[in-house]
């Protein structure tokens, strides 16, 4: 038989960057699936969609970044895109630390730190215990991140902690601890960024075409000078690329029967710009969501929740989440914010800036009181142990929400969602600004004709008088019956007038943080 010549040879594509053999009967069953309905790869059908009520009524989930890059433990978990990129990003400077403690890009790639990622004290049950301790009612661990590392047994890879580093299915077992404490589990996927995630050099490890089933396909712009400017070079993703993530995305409903699905922003490859009419990646999220929809129809407690950032779908098709972000006002639409216990990184880090419990729980209150949700974030090591200050600050809120859980579990938004000066920020990923809250700010919740009146900061003299529930007041103009505290029996001396509901606090805190009137009619 005659060899090829040598020119032919070196075009031939590497296998790593070729469609994986399995992704097309992936998608055929996908839209066998689809074409059951009920619910169509149309927005019209989409927007027929429900929130399930169990996930209106939880308000407190926690999210879990665990990966490779817990393994360098170095600035946050960006790592694995910024040890390829010369410059500071938020004060330290990834390329130069990999360097001087790893040696070059070229030698020592990201895939290098795998295998020693060994998670040798992770414990699922012991994890799922914290959590619920904590008062959370729902679990999402990062089933991919952007650094194409899958935590489960992934088909279209051979790069995932059931083949390597760990060698265990991480979203199984955790799958099975979560729902054994009786909470309810969820995947998230930050696939779809991964597009770009990894700028490229001829001089670095990911330009090698044998690992682009790891780092991605290396696609010509991603040598560019400027391709680490993420926000003005992200080419939509082609149809190779899309394809493989409906295949991964929906083997992840397949395999966990997750009851929420949360993606990141690489879903709308214009950013902030992007709306669900005029996205590129618009037709798969159609095939995801109707796949995932109509997977879940049977369930008695109603169907999957995805979560979506910025105009990825259509507010009624969905559900709308916030990254380190709240609301000013309520929105009648249910939505969800993120944040971290951490305020400098998602995942494990050795410099962690911590964020106070006594914050946390405020945000909480502020979040619920406004029709949302709280889905909070901590960050384990590399070995699978949860660090003692995250650990600490979850049951601190759990404590709180022993006492106070009443004004947060299955609670509604009221008819104004408080009062008080301290306004909080609403941009994408804007929390840094928000300042403390003070004695004046109070939330609203209310649970049938019961009123919950949460102040987040317990006054100085011991005495709260809440305007809103003024003498014939717009928002309550009957009388109250009874006004007590949560935590405490002692009885609470109290008077209303033209100013306000004015309330003698006890001399002693039923909690450490923010405190709960219960107003009945």
């Amino acid at each position: 038989m005659a060899l090829l010549p040598v020119a032919l040879v070196a075009e031939e594509p590497h296998q790593a960057t070729r469609p994986h053999p399995q992704v097309e009967s992936s998608l055929a069953k996908i839209q066998s699936t689809v074409a059951k309905g009920p619910f169509k790869a149309e927005w019209s059908s989409l927007e027929n969609y429900e929130i399930p009520q169990w996930y209106k009524n939880a308000k407190f989930g926690i999210f879990i970044h665990w990966g490779a890059y817990s393994v360098p433990a170095f600035g946050s978990e960006w790592y694995p895109r910024q040890m390829y990129i010369d410059a500071e990003r938020r004060g330290d400077n990834f390329f130069q630390h990999h360097l001087e403690t790893y040696g070059p890009q070229k030698s020592f790639g990201y895939k290098d730190f795998i295998p020693q990622f060994k998670a040798e004290h992770f414990d699922a049950s012991s994890w799922a215990k914290l959590f619920k301790e904590a008062g959370a009612r729902y679990v999402i661990p990062v089933a991919e991140h952007h650094d194409g590392f899958p935590m489960y047994d992934c088909t279209f890879t051979r790069w995932d902690a059931s083949e390597m580093g760990p060698k265990r299915d991480v979203i199984a077992e955790l799958s099975k601890a979560v729902r054994q404490e009786g909470l309810k589990f969820g995947v998230s996927s930050h696939r779809a960024f991964n597009w770009v995630f990894y700028v490229r050099d001829a001089s670095f490890d990911n330009a090698d075409p044998q690992y682009a089933d790891l780092y991605g396909r290396p696609m010509p712009f991603l040598f560019n000078e400027d391709a680490a400017d993420y926000q003005k070079n992200f080419p939509p993703q082609d149809q190779q690329f899309k394809d493989d993530w409906l295949a991964r995305s929906c083997e992840l409903i397949d395999k966990y029967q997750p009851d929420v699905f949360w993606f990141d922003f690489g879903i709308t490859p214009r950013l902030e710009g992007d709306t669900y009419a005029k996205n590129p990646f618009a037709d798969h999220l159609k095939q995801f969501a109707a796949y995932y929809y109509n997977q879940t129809s049977p369930n008695p407690e109603g169907l999957g929740v995805i979560n979506y950032k910025w105009g990825a779908f259509p507010e009624k098709a969905a559900v709308l989440d916030k990254e380190r972000s709240k609301m000013a006002e309520i929105r009648k639409p249910f939505w969800q914010t993120d944040t971290a216990v951490s305020s400098s990184s998602w995942g494990y880090t050795n410099n962690q800036r911590y964020k106070t419990p006594d914050r946390l729980i405020d945000d909480l209150v502020d979040i619920v009181s406004k029709n949302g949700c709280l889905l909070l974030n901590i960050g384990p090591r590399s070995d699978g142990t949860i660090p003692e200050e995250d650990q600490a600050i979850l049951k601190a809120i759990g404590g709180w929400l022993k006492i106070n859980g009443e004004a947060i579990y299955d609670t509604t938004y009221w008819k104004t969602f408080g009062e008080g000066p301290t306004a909080v920020s609403t941009g994408h990923i804007s929390e840094a600004k928000d300042q403390p809250f003070v004695a004046e700010d109070l939330r609203f919740t209310a649970r049938g004709e019961i009123l919950y009146v949460t102040g987040l900061k317990w006054p100085s003299d011991n005495r709260v008088t809440v305007t809103s529930l003024a003498k014939d007041a717009e928002f309550f103009p009957g009388r109250i019956d009874s006004v007590s505290l949560l935590g405490t029996d002692q009885k609470l001396d109290w008077t209303r007038d033209e100013q306000g509901l004015t309330v003698q606090l006890p001399s002693e805190k039923p909690s450490e943080f923010a405190y709960v009137l219960k107003v009945t009619k």
